[in-house]
């Protein structure tokens, strides 16, 4: 990866990586849990190669990105950062925005708030809310089972519990998440730097805390979480492997009626939550291929 940079946004200091010259059109990549900005490594230099200024934040509370004052984890302050971000890199309406997991929900929720911002979009392995929240309401038995770390998440226990045996939760996810990715050591070690620090672990649970507690939102925040699982207007390219261990293929059905007119699903054949680390090649040419239709 390049340099560590920063930049601030939306009250922050964001750390970030960078590829491609500076006045390109801005792609802003987004990384989830458990996860980093390394986790774009290779799609980076290939956006930067086709002509972007391709931009790799920390999320909030990821360290060396800062901690929010405010305490704000709710998707819609995620959305709010990524249109902040968007403004302070120089962004202007021919950007993209590209979201995994946690950045895929941002994705959702800034380019249905501020649709100028952004010119197309693609989203990875978490679906559009409004899509796949009725499979964790109606409690699909395969995907309740998949998801009790977010369950884990609300209880007291959660801290003490990631943190536990050197964060041997986050080892588990990802053998869980991407059984044939057999490569995760650096990935891992990436994000246990990240989350070392009690308050940047207590940070990233808090995305989860927020997720299904209202009162834990902030009303400066309120368009853009609404905004969150609205469609939007951006055609969206939605990518999600058939061997994800975290939101199983078989809950993702619904997924094209929740995104904008013409957007696209496609499912990848024996890939894992990790996709776009485990066919890297096929999924940099999807994505370029995307993005320039």
């Amino acid at each position: 990866m390049t340099q560590l940079k920063y930049v601030n946004a939306n009250g922050l200091e964001f750390g970030y990586f960078e590829a491609g010259p500076a006045d390109a059109p801005l792609a802003l990549c987004l990384h989830g849990f458990p996860d980093t900005a390394h986790t774009w490594r290779h799609l980076l230099p290939a956006l930067g190669d086709a002509g972007y200024h391709a931009v790799a934040p920390f999320l909030r509370g990821y360290a060396p990105t800062g901690i929010p004052a405010d305490g704000a984890y709710q998707a819609g302050a995620l959305a709010a950062d990524a249109n902040a971000l968007h403004d302070a890199l120089g962004g202007d309406g021919d950007a993209v925005l590209i979201g995994h997991d946690w950045g895929a929900i941002a994705t959702y929720g800034a380019t249905a708030h501020s649709p100028q911002r952004w010119r197309r979009a693609v989203t990875m392995a978490v679906p559009p809310l409004g899509g796949v929240l009725p499979d964790f309401f109606g409690f699909d038995y395969g995907q309740f089972k998949r998801s009790f770390y977010i369950f884990l998440f609300q209880t007291p226990l959660a801290e003490a519990g990631a943190a536990a045996h050197d964060m041997a939760l986050i080892d588990g996810l990802w053998r869980d998440w991407s059984p044939g990715y057999h490569h995760a050591e650096q990935d891992i070690a990436h994000v246990k730097e990240s989350l070392r620090e009690p308050a940047n672990l207590e940070a990233a649970i808090g995305y989860y805390r927020a997720l299904f507690d209202p009162s834990r939102h902030l009303e400066k925040y309120a368009a853009e979480q609404e905004a969150v699982t609205r469609t939007g207007e951006r055609p969206t390219l939605y990518l999600h492997g058939t061997a994800d261990g975290c939101i199983g293929a078989d809950v993702v059905g619904s997924a094209k009626d929740h995104l904008p007119p013409g957007s696209r699903v496609d499912l990848v054949e024996g890939a894992g939550h990790f996709l776009h680390l485990e066919r890297p090649e096929a999924i940099n040419r999807e994505i370029l291929a995307w993005l320039a239709e």
